[in-house]
């Protein structure tokens, strides 16, 4: 089939993670085609977090996801000053509510430590209540370097370097085909004008819907496409101010990082996410998850008033791995993993995948230089 249209680099998905690939690909001198189902950009996974600057202590050494959040949170930061866009480095708390959590705490603070994070300090219960006196805890670790950012901000302000460097964003484009591992890899578009576009370089960027897309691609081995799981949080927001001037984070749990408090820069409180395993992503928050809120969230702060939670958004993490699997990492996939050429696939890119996404290009712009 001859393409309708060439050009040297496609990027399928405009979230955070593909502005920031896109963003690279342009700074290093290469024309670049971004192509969005949804009628913007950064609508799905990149908007409906909790826009948190993470430290890099949960997860496994050694791993991508290590790697990148701990990169990605110090480039983050000069971005987000550099540009101007809303930020707070307020820290949080990771708190051990019984003596039994406590030795989930010692393990952050192991896995940090050997991650990089090292800003980590092991507070008792009277040190953490000398920092913030409406917390019941046993235990908490503080993370210093934690912050909270504007996820959109963020999002225009790398869009709008990625454009000056010649990137092109077109909309309402859904990948619905392709073929890889020809001479040139062509892409089948969707929309109100469906082409098919002919590039050296195809960026998988789509995050939920990543598997599906590399499942479309003829010429790739099944093999090397993951089956997709969705795990969706919920969040509750309440109005006024919380006596909390840090994040407070419980325990992790199988699947994320537990019913946490955030406040975002606008000085709005929220309580999310909860995990919640679905066939098919949706958005819509059941009133009734609030009522389990009221206990998660009381095991820290035992002053939350009755009927105070709001119903507020939902997110959905693109999951590769199955519910009580905790294994899942970043997965970037390049030639070298499926032997086709001038192909990059991204799966299982949830949390950090905002703080590490200025990371995440920097480590895909390398993979494709050693192409």
């Amino acid at each position: 089939m001859a393409a309708d249209y060439e050009i040297d680099c496609v990027v399928a998905g405009a979230g955070v993670i593909g502005l920031a690939v896109a963003r690279e690909l342009a700074l290093s001198g290469r024309d670049v085609l971004i192509v969005e189902a949804d009628t913007a950009f950064g609508r799905g996974v990149s908007s409906r977090s909790s826009e948190v600057v993470h430290a890099g202590m949960y997860y496994a050494p050694g791993s991508l996801r290590a790697q990148l959040c701990v990169e990605g949170k110090w480039l983050l930061y000069d971005f987000l000053k550099k540009h101007d866009v809303a930020h707070t480095s307020c820290g949080k708390l990771i708190v051990a509510c019984t003596p039994e959590e406590v030795a989930t705490l010692e393990g952050i603070m192991e896995k940090g430590a050997v991650n990089g994070v090292d800003d980590l300090e092991m507070l008792d219960a009277r040190q953490a209540r000398a920092l913030e006196p409406e917390l019941d805890c046993v235990a908490a670790v503080l993370s210093p370097s934690t912050g909270m950012m504007d996820s959109a901000g963020l999002m225009l302000a790398i869009l709008g370097e990625a454009e000056n460097a010649g990137v092109t964003l077109a909309t309402r484009s859904p990948v619905v085909g392709g073929r890889v591992g020809g001479r040139q890899i062509e892409i089948d578009i969707g929309g109100s004008e469906p082409m098919t576009v002919g590039c050296n370089l195809f960026v998988n960027s789509t995050s939920l819907n990543a598997p599906h897309v590399a499942a479309k691609l003829q010429g790739l081995d099944g093999v090397h496409v993951p089956k997709a799981y969705y795990g969706k949080g919920s969040y509750f927001s309440i109005a006024g101010k919380v006596p909390f001037s840090r994040l407070i984070y419980p325990c992790p749990v199988v699947g994320g990082l537990g019913v946490h408090l955030t406040i975002d820069v606008g000085g709005q409180a929220r309580f999310g996410p909860d995990v919640e395993w679905v066939d098919e992503p949706d958005y819509d928050v059941d009133p009734a998850r609030g009522e389990e809120f009221y206990g998660l969230v009381r095991r820290y702060w035992p002053g939350l008033p009755d009927g105070t939670l709001q119903p507020s958004y939902a997110g959905v993490r693109p999951k590769i791995v199955p519910p009580g699997n905790q294994l899942q990492d970043f997965r970037i996939d390049g030639p070298q993993v499926h032997g086709v050429p001038g192909l990059i696939n991204l799966f299982g890119m949830e949390s950090p995948g905002l703080t590490s996404s200025l990371a995440i290009g920097r480590y895909v712009m390398k993979m494709i230089n050693r192409l």
